[in-house]
């Protein structure tokens, strides 16, 4: 039976919220959605049904690995789509979340490896974020925030946090672009703002945006 909708925003919450162990809490999707705790809670019970979670009254929730897989393979739609998008037709990377997630709701598996092989079988999104294969893998990354870097280190822009327009428009704006090499010239005591180099321009980017920002050596 195909997945709805709603079940698969859910199943998308859940691959964002997980922690290490494969738990995450019923308040904690209900934040991260906007729903009531009633209806996550109905809507968990039916998932539990399904052996994609473990569902325990006033416990966390477990992740199944089938659960896992079947939030992963949403995540693979959304992510193919973005770079498509792209790469294929031009699209700046603050302006395809929006779309993606209009597409990735397409249950067409065919659609979407065809996209995978149009693309040369990418591994990252244009935000960096890893794409799960076909089978729901996704490759592991040593990454650490901008903000937890010291003076001296130059580090390689790898990935972002949070894709919303705004934050990749001020990324844009500041030619803080993926791959791009910081180095960081200054950390602020009063407020943890960075001055940064990028291509031999210097920067000042806030703890929010350096929060969100993640690198690599």
């Amino acid at each position: 039976m195909k997945t709805t909708l709603t079940e698969e925003n859910y199943l998308k919450a859940l691959f964002h919220l997980v922690d290490s162990e494969n738990k995450v809490t019923i308040n904690e999707l209900s934040k991260f959605l906007s729903v009531k705790m009633p209806s996550v809670n109905n809507m968990m019970k039916k998932f539990a049904e399904k052996n994609w979670v473990i569902y325990e009254t006033y416990k966390p929730l477990i992740v199944t690995e089938k659960g896992r897989r079947e939030a992963a393979l949403v995540v693979r739609k959304h992510r193919l789509t973005e770079m498509f998008l792209v790469k294929k037709m031009n699209f700046g990377w603050e302006n395809v979340h929006e779309i993606a997630e209009q597409l990735e709701h397409v249950h067409s598996t065919v659609f979407f490896d065809k996209m995978d092989e149009i693309l040369d079988h990418p591994k990252f999104d244009p935000h960096g974020e890893p794409i799960p294969d076909k089978d729901g893998n996704i490759i592991a990354q040593d990454l650490r925030k901008l903000s937890s870097c010291d003076v001296g280190e130059t580090v390689t822009f790898t990935s972002v946090t949070l894709s919303d327009d705004s934050f990749l428009n001020y990324l844009t704006e500041r030619n803080l672009l993926l791959d791009k090499k910081i180095k960081i010239l200054k950390i602020e005591s009063f407020d943890k703002s960075f001055t940064v180099e990028v291509d031999g321009k210097q920067e000042i980017l806030s703890r929010k945006a350096t929060d969100k920002i993640l690198v690599k050596k």
